[in-house]
């Protein structure tokens, strides 16, 4: 069955589309064009003569970056919002299609994959973050409207009192 842009009362549905047991969420598209986006705007950033990186390193840096933040956003998730349910079932750690990101994670895998890059390439760690905060907020924009579409950060109902 296939439905195509679904609408849930006043906002989207966090799917866009489903085909079977296979859903396409908004989040993982934000996730995909923000760092497709960051490695555009990195190709760009890495053509002057002054870049800390070559182009042929940016492609093995982008890959460095991405991992660092699938696998630093699911260890940060783990470890400050559900430590207790990965102790009793460790292998549900690895289940990704649930949910459960943490952006401070994220900031942490790549700031870890940045500096594991950089010394295996012999390269400034510093010079390379310079780089890498320039191209940031293609990612945390996308990352956020994706979470207002899932209904993440509305915050909570009040009662109109202070």
């Amino acid at each position: 069955m296939i439905a195509v842009i679904n609408f849930d009362g006043l906002g989207l549905s966090s799917e866009l589309f489903r085909i079977g047991g296979f859903a396409l969420r908004w989040y993982s598209l934000a996730y995909l064009f923000g760092i497709l986006a960051g490695w555009w705007m990195l190709k760009r950033m890495v053509s002057r003569s002054y870049a800390p990186m070559t182009a042929d390193q940016l492609d093995d840096f982008v890959v460095w970056s991405t991992l660092g933040i699938i696998i630093g956003g699911r260890v940060g998730y783990l470890l400050f919002y559900a430590p207790d349910g990965y102790l009793d079932n460790p292998l549900s750690a690895f289940a990704v299609w649930t949910g459960g990101m943490a952006f401070h994670g994220g900031v942490a895998g790549v700031a870890i994959g940045t500096a594991i890059f950089a010394r295996i390439n012999k390269l400034s760690w510093l010079r390379l973050c310079d780089y890498v905060v320039c191209v940031y907020p293609f990612g945390h924009l996308l990352g956020r409207l994706a979470n207002f579409v899932n209904g993440e950060l509305w915050g909570r109902p009040t009662d109109g009192t202070w």
